[in-house]
């Protein structure tokens, strides 16, 4: 007898022990109440481990094991994970705990505004004058009329100067007044930190910074404009001609406010949600009621969250993931807004905040989403493609983190689970 086959028929003998010992009676041995043997237990062990579990259970396993990492007995989480597709939630974990969104806060004030205002709403500033013009002198008052656009910049200022200059204009006798009264005259948020470097809330914002009427003067004299005027803040009354309008566009101002994840341009977006009422000036706290009116409108109460400011930066700020995916899933059902909102998105290892992180090929370009940190929190919410093809949107908030590349890590990890092949 060979040696190959003395080994064939020592297979065949230790199947046949094996096929015994799992039988007792002619039934399977897995089918006895006997079920808490070690044989049972191995073998139940091995089918677990051996065997795919099924979308989304896959995904629920893996997210357990994240979520069991040992950074959580010292820091908070709260986690939502919604399948758009299949219209169920498929993951939570503390999703109604109210924690600070830091600049995920960005994603409430854009759903609101789009919701709101629409995606063809546009940012202006305004160039007007009352009195004459006589032999190129203007006898008169220039009001420039702020409405809190924060992407006026040089081109739009040249603008202004050229449209009087085109008017003949060589000299102006009068006043040049900051028209403010788009919004209340706080400069900072509610709960802002005092050592940030924070921007100022102006309605007539150039270069992040009131000092709009002290370059729009310098610009006139730099032209070859003698102006013999003073520059006060005053309203326009409506006896004024208005010879220059600059506009900007929603996308635009949704595009640096998301992707680079731009405070002054998110107030700006919050200031224009209260000015939609139609009060004078626009305030934060119209705005906030409005928020809260869309939070009734999907489901919960407006009422147990703190809406403090529009960018994410007022420590007084308290929303929860559960809210986050309920405005995301709001968004993605409703074109008009999902259609502004999902361009604006940082995508992962490609651009905005999100162009260094989650580089691997089931990641990159996949997952859209919006960055925050603040100190201590650190938070990411969006959209991405599972590897079954259903669209997900997710939102997570790690609190009480002292390290932010370990709530990174964490998070791009949870989105690895979402969208690699199970």
């Amino acid at each position: 007898m060979t040696r190959y086959t003395r080994e064939i028929i020592c297979g065949l003998m230790l199947m046949a022990v094996l096929t015994a010992r799992a039988q007792v009676n002619g039934k399977n041995f897995e089918d006895e109440d006997n079920g808490n043997t070690a044989d049972a237990a191995l073998i139940d062990t091995l089918r677990k481990d051996s065997v795919s579990l099924p979308w989304p259970q896959s995904v629920q396993r893996q997210l357990d094991r994240l979520v069991g990492s040992e950074m959580f007995e010292t820091s908070q989480l709260g986690l939502m994970v919604y399948d758009l597709t299949a219209d169920s939630a498929i993951y939570r974990h503390n999703e109604q705990q109210k924690m600070r969104p830091a600049s995920t806060m960005k994603l409430v004030t854009a759903i609101t505004a789009l919701d709101r205002l629409g995606g063809s709403y546009q940012f202006k500033t305004d160039l007007c004058y009352t009195g004459k013009v006589e032999n190129g002198t203007l006898t008169g008052d220039i009001y420039c009329v702020g409405h809190m656009d924060p992407r006026f910049n040089s081109d739009d200022m040249n603008a202004f100067v050229e449209s009087l200059r085109k008017m003949g204009v060589d000299t102006i006798r009068g006043r040049l007044y900051a028209d403010k009264s788009f919004k209340e005259s706080s400069l900072l948020g509610e709960g802002w930190c005092w050592d940030d470097d924070n921007p100022e809330l102006s309605a007539l914002p150039y270069g992040r910074k009131d000092k709009f009427m002290d370059r729009f003067e310098r610009e006139l004299r730099e032209s070859g404009i003698v102006v013999q005027a003073y520059s006060v803040v005053g309203t326009k009354p409506d006896s004024a001609y208005c010879i220059c309008t600059r506009f900007h566009t929603m996308d635009q101002i949704l595009m640096k406010m998301m992707k680079e994840s731009d405070n002054l341009y998110a107030e700006s977006m919050f200031y224009q949600i209260a000015a939609s009422t139609g009060e004078r000036p626009a305030t934060a706290a119209d705005s906030r009621k409005l928020v809260r009116r869309l939070i009734d409108k999907l489901g919960l109460r407006g009422s147990d969250y703190k809406i403090a400011d529009g960018s994410g930066l007022s420590l007084y700020n308290y929303v929860s993931a559960e809210l986050e995916v309920r405005l995301l899933r709001y968004a993605y059902q409703n074109q008009n807004i999902y259609l502004h909102l999902l361009p604006s998105l940082p995508r992962a290892g490609m651009d905005g905040t999100l162009r260094n992180r989650m580089g691997g090929s089931f990641t990159q370009g996949n997952v859209k989403a919006k960055t925050g940190s603040v100190t201590g929190v650190f938070s990411l919410a969006g959209y991405c493609t599972a590897s079954n093809g259903h669209e997900l949107c997710f939102a997570i908030i790690n609190q009480g983190v002292m390290h932010g590349k370990n709530a990174r890590a964490f998070q791009d990890r949870v989105c690895e689970a979402l969208c690699s092949p199970q």
